[in-house]
């Protein structure tokens, strides 16, 4: 039900951009010329065929030609761009994962401590600043002024660096307030409390008993960040110039080219509704009772 309301919408915003016949051909194009590219494109029958055959289509696995990208079909030009897309967003859940779990814990394990604050002025500044202003003002320090990494494009390790830390800095400030939370409540618990009176080390303690109780909160969260990081890759690759399928939808829809802006969107919200039913399946791995239940 969600993936067929995620067509409706894609396929009537995908629309209001404009006429892609108005991109394709020049200006000085015939008023015959234009009827026939029209008609060709199937544009000139109303929205309710072309939505159901939009449908029809993408159950077979079609969706369609680009109208940028001559010669390739819609989902070739996605999936060309694809591997980019996955090697950032991999590295920006990587150092989400990272940094905020250990900062999170410790953070609870030392409450009120200086750490705790730190922590907690990061998540403040992890959630308030805006992504983009983020990746700007990392290129201009990291790149422009200290020469460390590269400013834009496709490379090695180097060139992602920058926007996937702009990617995952607000991910780090939520899971670090989501960790912190979860261990506080389990730490107060009477079996924490018992561990303790057995005589268990701190550290047992901390990461066998209480994180793995709580990490039901951080894992629940974990399908939202992946999806989120995919799909927020629009703003990051766009400023760095990553040639991911961000970038790739934005340049579909200044182009208008309707088959490529249909297929990404579906692909990102499958790809949304495929993490969190991983996600659903890691519960019964970490907390047997759910399995029970």
């Amino acid at each position: 039900m969600s993936l067929f309301v995620v067509t409706i919408v894609v396929f009537s915003l995908s629309h209001l951009t404009g006429d892609p016949v108005d991109a394709m051909l020049p200006d000085d194009a015939t008023q015959q010329q234009i009827e026939d590219l029209t008609k060709h494109l199937g544009l000139d029958r109303p929205y309710h065929v072309q939505y159901v055959t939009f449908i029809g289509n993408a159950l077979r696995g079609d969706f369609g030609q680009s109208t940028k990208w001559r010669g390739k079909s819609a989902s070739t030009v996605v999936l060309e761009r694809l591997p980019a897309t996955l090697k950032l967003g991999g590295l920006a859940i990587l150092i989400s994962v990272v940094a905020s779990i250990p900062l999170g814990v410790l953070a609870a394990v030392y409450r009120n401590s200086p750490l705790d604050r730190g922590a907690s002025v990061i998540a403040l500044l992890g959630q308030s600043l805006p992504a983009f202003w983020l990746a700007i003002v990392l290129m201009w320090i990291f790149a422009v002024t200290l020469g460390w990494f590269p400013t834009s494009g496709l490379g090695g390790l180097s060139y992602m660096i920058l926007p996937a830390v702009a990617m995952a800095w607000f991910q780090v400030a939520a899971l670090t307030r989501l960790t912190r939370s979860a261990m506080l409540e389990v730490l107060d618990s009477e079996y924490v409390k018992f561990a303790k009176v057995k005589g268990l080390t701190e550290n047992v303690v901390i990461w066998k008993h209480a994180f793995r109780n709580a990490a039901i909160v951080p894992v629940t969260y974990f399908g939202v960040l992946a999806g989120s990081l995919l799909t927020g890759s629009v703003v990051i690759e766009t400023v760095f110039a990553w040639p991911g399928t961000g970038l790739l939808a934005l340049e579909a829809i200044r182009g208008r080219d309707f088959p490529v802006v249909q297929f990404v969107v579906l692909f990102f919200a499958v790809f949304y509704l495929f993490a969190n039913l991983v996600i659903d399946v890691v519960y019964g791995l970490i907390d047997p009772r759910i399995r029970q239940d």
